[in-house]
């Protein structure tokens, strides 16, 4: 599980069940997180139906938001006046930059051995082709091109430098897709951790079993009393060991 309390955090903002209204449901959500990050003069970057937020305590401030969201409303598109329930999910994610990769030396082996190939008498008399094995990951990278040791040491250390990063880069975004899933399950209606109740003009988050008056407010961004709520009872609930 990602825990970081990076300045820099993204929204992944998707529909659920419930089809076209679930379309919707998810832009509505998109807005109200857009207009609430603005109210605490965040930076707001928006790519279909992502929001890339920074500001101070942005993560702290929004990690409670993840999960299902479900919507109970009469859609637009209903003649009958009959009530729809639909769910979109939030999965958020602390934007985290990847480090430099740092080799230490006590982790390769070093050989060296004669090039192969063309490279005239130089190549096949002296042993400059270089071979570096990085014990923890097995992996083994060579440059023989060069006629020195210390040109092929330096080529084949950037080589390795880049397949580590790439190593890194991988297991990071495995990590952000479990931690997506963990997040947001199937998106079915019974994960609800909220629901968004028009006919009764109200919100209910159920992980704590309160509820908010005035919903088009709430959706207009005024999420302020609903985030410190979450942020007291969720630390409570850590100091009681819950």
């Amino acid at each position: 599980m990602i825990e970081n309390m990076s300045e820099r955090v993204i929204l992944e903002i998707r529909a659920g069940a419930g089809g076209e209204e679930a379309k919707i449901f998810a832009q509505d959500l998109l807005r109200m997180y857009q207009r609430y990050a603005e109210k605490q003069k965040w930076s707001v970057k928006i790519q279909d139906s992502v929001l890339t937020i920074s500001g101070e305590d942005a993560y702290n401030q929004l990690k409670y938001e993840a999960g299902v969201h479900r919507v109970q409303r009469i859609p637009k598109t209903e003649k009958s006046g009959r009530v729809h329930t639909s769910t979109a999910t939030v999965a958020v994610l602390a934007s985290q930059n990847q480090p430099e990769i740092k080799i230490n030396p006590n982790d390769l082996r070093i050989e060296s051995f004669r090039g192969s190939g063309p490279g005239g008498q130089h190549r096949n008399v002296t042993d400059s082709a270089i071979r570096i094995t990085h014990l923890p990951t097995g992996i083994v990278v060579s440059s023989q091109n060069q006629k020195s040791q210390h040109q092929n040491k330096a080529i084949a250390l950037r080589v390795l430098a880049d397949r580590l990063k790439g190593l890194s880069a991988k297991k990071y975004q495995e990590s952000v897709v479990e931690e997506r899933r963990g997040q947001i399950g199937m998106a079915e209606r019974s994960e609800k951790i909220r629901t968004y109740n028009f006919p009764q003009n109200r919100v209910t988050d159920h992980r704590i079993d309160k509820s908010w008056q005035n919903l088009e407010r709430i959706l207009d961004g005024n999420l302020e009393k609903i985030i410190a709520c979450m942020i007291k009872t969720k630390k409570g609930g850590e100091k009681n060991g819950q």
